[in-house]
């Protein structure tokens, strides 16, 4: 865990970080917000930011996100001082911690942000056998490719891979080049010098250098434009990158995964993915199964989800009835591990008496709880086609779940769904795109599509929308 402290070492704020220190985080000290921009412009990363109350966190937050450079921050403050603490939070602060420090408050708060870091959670012989094949490739600097459905812990599982290797000590950094705009993803990589371009407004590392000596992850690498993935190409083979605005190359060390919920091979023929970048990364391919292909993982990941979020909110973590696990294993589970954990969240804040009881299960895209649905509309209790018997005018059976869509257009299907799975998530279009199972630029384009038809579109929430 790597600490970035802003503010000075000498009062309260220093008592919390040798606290973090002692639960093993590493620190570096920032006086003021400018150095402490300059410190994560200069590729030193942070896992954390501690900042002060008294600095301006609204504008520190702001600054974060118009140089897009994503990390956690909590801001500390005199306990009694509640106008610093909404302030803070209402800023974008993840946590507000109390000064003076408790130390169980400071060691659930580092917990908290790496709990991505943890263990891959498994019972089931088909994610035993990948992480088996993981735990084989993982000490060697070969270039890995993740492939798997969206929601199925690809990301997680470069993360083992990187912690595996003997890159373990040095920082895991990974970029969504889905999620970044064709026109900043290469700044993005490469970095780039002052005024390289209109708003660089300072010198920016770029994530291959800020990954030097440890492991890059180019997330959905085939939403990669063409011309960047032959700049990428030469960095693989050159082991050097050319900062935009730069004087000359720059020497870097890093190991890259790349993952994918797309047929890559199929990229390759379309023409959207050189066929070179995808053999100088495919040196391994590790395939995340689905969660339908993986049952014996519902229940233990379930019960996983229901303790997190029981301990978030603050409420008694329940346990599952027999009847509510009997309905997670028959789901579908389109949208995998995430859209599992989704569900869960929702149970537990649904959830009355002893146990998580059906009445609390409420699947990603319906408000009928499990209790009340169909065993068609649960997939089938015992697996098998449980259409509705009645026959159309000609004869041939109708499923009554797509009867209501008959008279309407593919496009204003296609609509209406994209805008109620927006709506769902709140306005987060990454997370909206992970479960449509489209990109973020093809959402992008949909949703700009149905803003000048009049549609309403919801605001978006993140950064980077």
């Amino acid at each position: 865990m790597q600490l970035l402290v802003i503010g000075r070492l000498d009062g309260e704020i220093g008592t919390a970080s040798r606290i973090a220190m002692d639960r093993g985080a590493r620190i570096t000290q920032a006086r003021g917000l400018e150095d402490a921009l300059e410190t994560l412009r200069a590729g030193h990363g942070a896992d954390l930011v501690m900042i002060d109350a008294q600095f301006d966190v609204g504008g520190f937050m702001r600054s974060l996100n118009q140089e897009r450079i994503s990390v956690e921050v909590v801001a500390c403050g005199i306990g009694n001082d509640t106008d610093a603490a909404v302030r803070a939070i209402k800023a974008g602060a993840k946590e507000y911690i109390p000064l003076p420090p408790d130390p169980e408050l400071i060691a659930a708060v580092l917990s908290a942000v790496s709990e991505e870091t943890h263990a891959i959670i498994h019972r089931d012989e088909a994610m035993a056998r990948v992480l088996k094949l993981a735990e084989r490739v993982a000490p060697s600097d070969a270039s890995i490719l993740i492939t798997g459905e969206s929601g199925t812990g690809k990301e997680l599982m470069a993360r083992f891979l990187h912690r595996q290797s003997k890159r373990a000590a040095n920082r895991f950094v990974a970029v969504n080049c889905a999620a970044i705009p064709e026109n900043l993803l290469e700044s993005e990589l490469f970095g780039h010098e002052k005024g390289a371009f209109t708003g660089a407004v300072a010198r920016r590392i770029g994530k291959f250098e800020e990954a030097h000596g440890g492991t890059l992850l180019l997330d959905e690498i085939s939403e990669m434009d063409l011309r960047l993935q032959a700049k990428l190409l030469r960095v693989i083979q050159e082991k050097e990158i050319d900062r935009l605005g730069g004087s000359g190359p720059v020497k870097v060390d890093v190991r890259l995964i790349a993952t994918s919920n797309r047929n890559l091979e199929e990229e390759v023929r379309k023409g959207t993915l050189r066929e070179d970048l995808y053999y100088r990364l495919n040196v391994m391919t590790l395939d995340m199964p689905p969660l339908r292909e993986r049952p014996d993982d519902i229940e233990p990941l379930a019960e996983h989800f229901v303790e997190k979020y029981s301990q978030a909110n603050e409420v008694p973590v329940r346990p599952l009835a027999d009847e509510t696990r009997a309905i997670l294993r028959r789901h579908p589970w389109y949208g995998n591990v995430r859209e599992l954990e989704n569900t869960m969240h929702r149970a537990v804040l649904l959830a009355q008496g002893d146990a998580i009881g059906p009445e609390a299960i409420l699947f990603t895209g319906s408000m009928t709880p499990a209790d009340e649905m169909s065993a068609e509309d649960r997939g089938g209790a015992d697996g098998a086609d449980t259409r509705d018997d009645a026959t159309a005018a000609d004869g041939e059976a109708r499923d009554p779940a797509t009867a209501g869509l008959v008279g309407r257009t593919v496009a204003d299907v296609e609509r209406t769904l994209i805008l109620d799975t927006l709506d769902h998530c709140l306005g987060n279009r990454t997370h909206a795109a992970n479960i449509l199972g489209i990109s973020i630029r093809t959402l992008r384009n949909k949703l700009k599509q149905y803003a000048a038809e009049g549609a309403a579109v919801p605001p978006a929430r993140e950064a980077e929308s």
